[in-house]
């Protein structure tokens, strides 16, 4: 490792600080858990309740998340945080707990899916509104002879009308268009909501995106699925996760649901909390070059008109390409190694990932300022290889936890369940690849980092 040792130890560091390189043994001598691979969940089981609303990458499941409430959670008045709640995963099982819920995110779409899923509706009542809303659209399913008199005024976002263009064939650029002002005439903001997870899940079959395809890649061979038939099946798959959902929220969320769930778009070093207010902090961070979760989600975008700049949009993404700093120091000896080897192969890159890790040290330092005494922080990260350079996140966040007041308390190590995001990179421009093409799994295993806040 170099002169990594020579790095001073913070004042505010436990006394139980680990070194850098008992880090580094630990996680080398760390046998796989299997407790923690939860293979005997079938995808009706990760996907229940509400969890299945909306496609996302790289989602972790929620028996993952219940089993560390189980571990660590004894009280029924907990409170429970993700500063990187992507698709809700954390949120939805805090909120199914009865327990209050808070989180960032800075993707809009994450934040608009994290609510709705996150937020029961009465069945009875979902069930009509679902009914007015399909019955308003019936028309689209009828033959075009039919349509002259009763088309509805598309409309469509024109801040993005050539991306639009680009992605949709003229006749399914209408019938969303007519779906989406259907849809900004409902008047209830929670039932509108509803409808528009339901249209942002629905847009990636009914465009020429090549389908199973993480990067934007059109497929003009594609024959693209009718919006309307997409609509109405995932709503039916929806209205059934709602209803299971309505079951197990305890009375007093579902009728206080304000009360319970605080979570806004924002930054993840930045939480909506007072200090020494949350139980648990988990959450899954993003990864370096993570600015393609951006990318993933450009057709809700555009069609939600979530920005009017795509390019500035991400640029506020952590683990963005965009992100170097000049004037701000990594605290992190292994991370300094990291970025050393790194810049021998790419300085570009290296200044990416030093930039990610000074990034994750404010986050550390959030989940500190905010927790309880005796609360903990469970970070879901695994390690990478990046142009033959080992980019070992798990082990710098280990480290970096320490510099922000934590005791590192538990390092559980997991087989990586099926996730969205494919599991390998080309080892050459450290970009995700289709499996394929790739040449290097990006995250064989993973790893749950826990700090305590004693």
């Amino acid at each position: 490792m170099g002169t990594m040792m020579e790095t001073i130890v913070n004042d505010t560091m436990p006394k139980t600080t680990k070194s850098p390189e008992e880090i580094i043994y630990l996680f080398n001598t760390k046998e796989v858990d299997e407790d923690w691979s939860f293979v005997e969940h079938k995808p009706s089981d990760t996907g229940k309740w509400t969890h299945d609303y909306h496609r996302y990458p790289a989602k972790f499941i929620p028996q993952l998340v219940e089993r560390l409430i189980d571990e660590y959670i004894s009280h029924k008045e907990a409170h429970i945080n993700d500063p990187f709640m992507g698709c809700g995963t954390t949120i939805v099982t805090a909120i199914s707990r009865g327990f209050k819920a808070s989180g960032t995110d800075i993707n809009k779409i994450a934040h608009l899916i994290t609510k709705v899923k996150s937020t029961p509706i009465d069945p009875e009542y979902l069930n009509r509104k679902i009914k007015q809303f399909l019955s308003t659209l019936k028309f689209l399913n009828e033959p075009q002879e039919s349509l002259f008199e009763e088309r509805i005024e598309p409309l469509i976002p024109q801040n993005h009308i050539d991306r639009i263009n680009y992605w949709f064939t003229e006749d399914n650029k209408n019938k969303l268009g007519e779906i989406l002002r259907v849809i900004h005439n409902e008047e209830d903001k929670t039932i509108r909501d509803f409808f528009l997870v339901a249209f942002s899940h629905i847009l990636k079959n009914c465009s020429v995106w090549l389908q199973g395809s993480t990067k934007p890649t059109r497929d003009l061979k594609k024959n693209p699925v009718k919006p309307y038939d997409a609509l109405r099946k995932h709503l039916t798959k929806m209205q059934s996760g709602n209803n299971s959902f309505y079951k197990v929220v305890p009375a007093k969320v579902r009728e206080n649901i304000d009360e319970y769930l605080n979570i806004e778009v924002g930054d993840a070093r930045r939480q909506p909390v007072p200090d020494e207010n949350v139980d648990l902090v988990v959450t899954s961070s993003p990864y370096v070059t993570s600015y393609e979760y951006a990318d993933l989600h450009q057709l809700s975008t555009i069609w939600l008109d979530l920005t009017d700049d795509l390019t500035e949009y991400k640029k506020e993404f952590i683990g963005t390409s965009y992100k170097k700093y000049e004037n701000k120091r990594l605290r992190s000896s292994i991370a300094l190694d990291i970025v050393d080897k790194m810049s021998k192969k790419s300085k570009k890159m290296a200044k990416e990932i030093e930039a990610f890790f000074i990034d994750m040290d404010e986050v550390f330092d959030e989940s500190f300022r905010i927790l309880k005494h005796g609360g903990r922080c469970c970070y879901v990260i695994g390690d990478t290889k990046l142009k033959g350079v080992d980019v070992l996140n798990a082990e710098v966040f280990a480290e970096s936890l320490q510099y922000s007041g934590f005791k590192l308390d538990r390092i559980i190590k997991r087989e990586i369940p099926s996730k969205i995001l494919p599991q390998k990179r080309d080892e050459k421009t450290g970009r995700f690849a289709n499996n394929r093409e790739a040449n290097s799994e990006a995250y064989p295993i993973e790893y749950i980092v826990i700090g305590l806040k004693e």
